[in-house]
Order: structure tokens, then sequence, then C-alpha cells
């Protein structure tokens, strides 16, 4: 297949990319740096530098691959992560979710392109009721913290988007990244003791390794229907449990507990919320009609590496 990956150079793409043309694809990957236009091309892809919120820029370089299959992994965070102004944190990102879907699907089908995959997110967006672990079927949050209602509304956008085109879209949700180029800001944060446990830590958390998102971008690209596709682990748990292991695994004390209020005080709502009252989510869809295995079924021996 002729795969266009559209934001290639991000902690999935990398790994993406060279899987993708280990199996014989042909990749055009796009980037806005020429730096990592130049290191895209020496793994193999012909590499595009594309500013993807530039619609004519996006028409011209999909018309150019001719491709089989569009992958949209844009994002765009830079800086020290900030849960407290999390949209503030998200802007770009965001307008690459609402704008940059746009013009990524309008390229799409002026160039007759079949098949659109679409990453996204599971976790802070789900709904704070019901079970501990929530399913493809189950609601998104419908009021959530202040800080975080313009980041989900482009999550929506893109979802909504990608289903109801006139193609074969397919939304990834990825849970929580680790791994190369993945988790830095979450390892930062956690050596600085900058990641207390509010309350008591109950927010359940799915992670997926890096790899095995991109293992799973492969089988959606190959062989995936039209839908929405949870992507994690086996193993979702909650922050009481995780947050120390990934402690004692960095060689730094175990984090301070916080109660709510002085969470909410220092952090914010959106911390509060995504410590005590989160859900984790089932890959049980993607492992039965992705035909997909993560090789990282848990985060335990994955932090640990």
């Amino acid at each position: 297949m002729r795969v266009f990956v559209a934001g290639a150079a991000g902690a999935i793409g990398m790994r993406l990319v060279p899987q993708l043309l280990a199996r014989g694809h042909h990749v055009t990957a796009t980037t806005r740096s020429e730096d990592k236009a130049r290191r895209l091309r020496a793994l193999g892809a012909a590499a595009v530098p594309l500013d993807g919120l530039d619609a004519a820029a996006v028409a011209g370089a999909v018309a150019r691959a001719e491709p089989d299959a569009i992958v949209h992994e844009m994002t765009a965070l830079a800086g020290r992560a900030d849960i407290k102004h999390f949209d503030r944190w998200f802007a770009a990102t965001n307008e690459l979710r609402t704008i940059g879907t746009e013009h990524l699907l309008a390229a799409a089908e002026s160039a007759g392109v079949p098949r659109f995959v679409a990453q996204s997110y599971t976790g802070w967006t789900n709904a704070r009721t019901g079970p501990p672990v929530q399913t493809e079927d189950d609601p998104v949050e419908p009021d959530p913290p202040k800080a975080q209602r313009r980041s989900l509304a482009a999550i929506r956008f893109l979802e909504h988007a990608v289903t109801s085109a006139p193609l074969e879209g397919i939304v990834l949700r990825y849970g929580a990244l680790y791994g190369p180029l993945a988790s830095d800001k979450l390892l930062a944060t956690a050596r600085a003791r900058r990641f207390p446990i509010i309350g008591d830590g109950g927010g359940v958390w799915s992670f997926i390794h890096v790899a095995d998102a991109a293992d799973a971008t492969v089988a959606a690209v190959e062989r995936g229907e039209a839908g929405i596709y949870n992507i994690a682990d086996d193993d979702p748990a909650r922050v009481s449990e995780w947050l120390p292991a990934l402690a004692k695994h960095l060689g730094v004390k175990k984090p301070m507990r916080v109660p709510r209020f002085l969470g909410r005080l220092l952090a914010g709502e959106t911390a509060v919320a995504m410590e005590t009252e989160l859900r984790g989510m089932s890959n049980a869809k993607a492992k039965r009609e992705l035909g997909w295995q993560p090789a990282h079924s848990t985060w335990r021996p994955g932090f640990a590496s």
C-alpha cells in the first residue's frame, strides 16, 4: 500500500514508519521540521515538510502521494506539562485535531483515498461514572473540568468527523503513552516529585507502549474496519498502584500524598479528577477485530525497561 503518515516524527510516528516500511508499504511521511524530515528519509520514507493547518499544502501533498491510506498522527505539545491549564497546553494540538483533521479529510476526499486512520485518546475523556474499565460503547465525560472542555471538544470533533466521513474512517483511542519520546514529561515530573497522589489515588489509568501503539496502527491500516478502537495494554491500574511503582523504578522517594482540597488548590480540578475519578479502558475490541496483541501486555515490566 501507499501510506501517507501526517505527523510522522512524533513518538508513535517514529515507530510506525519503520514498521510500515518493513511490511513492504511505500510511506510518505510529513513533519513541520526539515531536520525531522531528514531523519524520516534516513528511515526510508519519502519525507515532506508540511504544516497541517495549511489547507492548500495538505491537499497538494496528498494529491502527489496518491495514497491508499492516510494516518493522522499530528500533535503539537511543547514545554513542560501544564495540567492546571490543560486547554492552553493542548491549544496547538486541538487545532490539529479540528482544522488539521478537516484539511486531511478534504484532501482524502479530493484524491479518492479510501482509508483514513486517526489518532485519538481515551482516559480522562471517559465518563467518570460507571465501571472502572470501560469499552468503546461507554459514553465520554459529559461534564469535564473547565480546563479540559476545549480539548475534549476537539477530540469529539475528530472522532465524529472521521467516523462519519464517506470513506473507511478508523479512530484509534490510545491510552496513556509511554516509551521513547512518549513519557519524557511524565518521567521528569515524577523525578522532581511534582506528581503527588491526590486523595485515595483511585483513578484508573490504561497505558500503552509506543511500539504497541504503532503495531496497532499498522493493523488498522492493513485490515481494520471502520469504527473506534481502544488501544491499551491488559492491565488498567489505579494511580495509587502505578505511581509508586514508577517512583521505585526511577530510584526516587515515594510520591507524596495530598488531600483532594490541597490537590485542587495546587494543581486544579483537572488533576484531582485524573487521579481520583478516571476510568480505564478495555482493549477487547481491538484484539478481536484487528487481530492485535500488545507485546507489552502490562505496564509493570514496561516501566522497568
